[in-house]
């Protein structure tokens, strides 16, 4: 165990500041485990902090949300001189409620004024509320889709979007500025301020403008069966409200319906896992439902699962739904002439190839932008400010979409209620939703894209997950069995390298982060990062062909291979 690591643990071990709870936890801890509390101090990164719940450098706790907290207090007062708010919000984790009042606490004292609401509420309605109060920002507590032994700390802007590289810059410097987790204070204003309970018109005014994302709203819904989940999170009331009011007939999953932070009715809250779907599929067929829709805890990520031909119950990735919904709206909005005509989409540099498919073919302009939604928010306002072409789009792999730029992060509320009427409209159609997709996939051939994730835990975990990448970016394949690389795109340096013509060229307009792709010559592709919010290395590998089967089955022998030529067991 390093030095660095060991020093830690006993300043946690005697210092007057740790309460003796935490002190015997740390007493009983194994050696591994003082190794991952204590190894790095927690990451403040691009998307604020996530991790595990607990005592030490390297966790969540009244110590370590104390340190983020004064530090966006400072970066708040520094760039806001008057009138400083910030609303604050959480979901349905351990210590949410806790880290929320005492986040509230601090910045009062440091002069700001704060908006809280009177319990859960998610993620997207918090980027809401930071508009409609017109705030200086926001905080939101929560781990998303993680494991119950996690939560999180996210910072917005003034315009309800997540601090993108050039200001989170800033505030991590301030951050890193200060004292150690324990020393540090609460620079006390003269001026305090106080704590405001937000009104009950922003839950109402919030759900409205989701209503408004409906395109054909008069479809009839009669016999269509939906069964929903928000996975024991923050949707429930803003959903079943939205749902009643657009006249659909839902069947809840109650024993995910309660806020539990100890997700014991599901396996998994994360909609990209399979298990989550067990207990919303023995609903479904228990009432013969024809679709299955999950927000997960924070409310910003949807999952589905359809009703196949045979009447069984198949899941949708967040590629695939994503590109069945660009699909319609585009469609629709130039039947009824209301696409814009000056129209964009936003996905990011890792989805499906088939977005871009779909957009060229209507003629509508896509821009794809690195991972973390704030990027696809920074970029609306950008366009807001500079004339246009007009938002109608924007989506990320990981099952999260925004369909109305009111909110400026991923929504999962209108996502879910766009998703049901697509659902209903194919079903008029004669079409399930994985029939659907096959038929997009006979005009711009079939795409499977499958994510793949190694885990890397603790001090050794991390230098191998570094020294993976490092390996990768230089000295990357050419070939895995019979496909050749034809374009290499290492982010860290924003360079592009074609192998057929030997040339290089510069990615634009985008900043740098640690990713690496390779595309084939044949359309298929695979994408490598590190993942921002766990200690695991992401894998995106799609497969392009004439059978969606065979494609399917080609990105498990291909990620194979890879793992082979990297030498990782």
């Amino acid at each position: 165990m390093e030095e660095k690591t060991l020093k830690n643990y006993h300043r946690w071990l005697n210092s007057n500041a740790v309460d003796e709870k935490d002190k015997e936890i740390l007493r009983k801890m194994s050696e591994s485990e003082i190794d991952d509390a204590f190894f790095q101090d927690i990451k403040f990164g691009t998307a604020g902090m996530r991790g595990v719940l607990g005592p030490g450098t390297n966790r969540l706790n009244v110590h370590t949300i104390k340190k983020a907290c004064v530090g966006f207090g400072i970066y708040l007062n520094k760039h806001f001189k008057e009138n400083v708010s910030c609303v604050i919000s959480h979901d349905n984790r351990f210590m949410s409620r806790e880290f929320t009042l005492e986040c509230a606490e601090i910045l009062n004292n440091m002069g700001i004024t704060t908006y809280i609401f009177d319990s859960l509420r998610p993620t997207p309605e918090l980027s809401f509320a930071v508009r409609q109060m017109k705030a200086s920002g926001g905080i939101m507590i929560t781990a998303s889709h993680n494991p119950k032994e996690d939560n999180g700390f996210k910072v917005y802007d003034e315009i309800g979007c997540q601090l993108v590289p050039n200001k989170i810059k800033d505030l991590i410097e301030i951050i890193s500025s200060l004292p150690d987790e324990l020393l540090v204070e609460v620079p006390v204003s003269e001026n305090k301020k106080e704590n405001i309970i937000l009104p009950a018109s922003i839950d109402e005014d919030y759900c409205s403008l989701c209503e408004t994302v409906q395109i054909n709203p008069d479809l009839d819904k009669k016999g269509f069966k939906i069964v929903y989940t928000p996975n024991h999170g923050t949707s429930f009331v803003n959903a079943m409200k939205v749902f009643k009011d657009c006249g659909y007939e839902i069947y809840p999953v109650l024993s995910q319906c309660n806020p539990d932070p100890a997700f014991s009715g599901t396996l998994s809250p994360n909609p990209e896992d399979p298990r989550s779907y067990i207990e919303p599929i023995k609903l479904a067929k228990s009432i013969d439902a024809d679709l299955i829709c999950m927000t997960d805890p924070d409310g910003d990520r949807v999952g589905l699962a359809c009703k196949n031909r045979k009447g069984e119950y198949v899941l949708l990735t967040g590629n695939e739904s994503a590109a069945l919904l660009l699909d319609y709206i585009i469609k629709e909005k130039k039947a009824k002439g209301t696409l814009p005509a000056s129209s964009i989409v936003y996905n990011t540099v890792v989805s499906s190839s088939l977005g871009k498919k779909i957009c060229d073919y209507y003629g509508v302009k896509i821009e794809s932008l690195l991972t973390g939604f704030k990027f696809i928010g920074d970029r609306i306002h950008y366009y807001e400010q500079n004339g246009g072409p007009t938002f109608i789009f924007g989506y990320e792999e990981s099952y999260g979409c925004l369909v109305k730029p009111f909110v400026r992060d991923k929504d999962g509320i209108q996502a879910i209620l766009l998703y049901c009427e697509l659902a209903l409209y194919y079903q008029k159609h004669g079409l399930t939703l994985d029939e659907a997709y096959e038929k997009l996939g006979e005009r711009f051939g079939q795409h499977k894209a499958k994510l793949f994730n190694i885990y890397f835990k603790g001090s050794e975990g991390k230098k191998e997950m570094d020294s993976l990448m490092h390996e990768i970016q230089n000295n990357p394949f050419t070939s895995l069995l019979d496909k050749k690389v034809s374009i290499i795109e290492n982010y860290s340096v924003l360079s592009r390298y074609n192998l057929i013509d030997k040339s290089t060229s510069a990615i634009e307009n985008l900043p740098s982060c640690n990713l690496m792709k390779f595309i084939f010559e044949d359309g298929s592709n695979i994408s490598i990062r590190p993942s921002g919010t766990e200690p695991k290395c992401k894998f995106y590998v799609e497969v392009v062909d004439k059978s969606l089967e065979n494609a399917g089955k080609k990105c498990d022998i291909l990620y194979k291979e890879l793992l082979r030529i990297l030498r990782i067991n």
